[in-house]
């Protein structure tokens, strides 16, 4: 359990060909900015990446932010804190729950090389 105002690696770089959830992190905080980092990606892969939240009462997931597939080497950061500009796929103006994760959806087989890191926001 991190403190806020910290970063933490949320996935390590890796070639993927699938989708794939983070492990179950706790903010400790009010936001998270979400990095994600493309460095390489031979065959044109998609991925969608999504922040979402946990309901413990019925044990399912949902989706605070959801991003604009990702088809190219680059960055891509995504935004949830309470008060922020909304931006459609890229910010969200909530509070991020005490359990939450990143899913990242791969719309193919393709290989696509990332890491995701986050700073968790108090």
């Amino acid at each position: 359990m991190p403190p806020p105002n910290t970063n933490i690696e949320v996935l390590p770089s890796a070639a993927r060909i699938a989708t794939l959830n983070s492990a179950d992190l706790d903010c400790q905080g009010r936001g998270v900015h979400v990095i994600i980092d493309v460095t390489v990606d031979p065959a044109l892969a998609s991925v969608v990446p999504k922040i979402q939240g946990f309901d413990p009462l019925s044990g399912t997931w949902y989706d605070l932010l959801v991003g604009v597939a990702i088809t190219a080497v680059g960055t891509t950061v995504l935004k949830v804190y309470p008060g922020i500009a909304v931006a459609a796929n890229v910010a969200a103006s909530d509070v991020v729950p005490p359990v939450w994760r990143v899913r990242m959806e791969h719309a193919d087989a393709d290989s696509i090389t990332y890491s995701v890191g986050a700073a968790l926001v108090a």
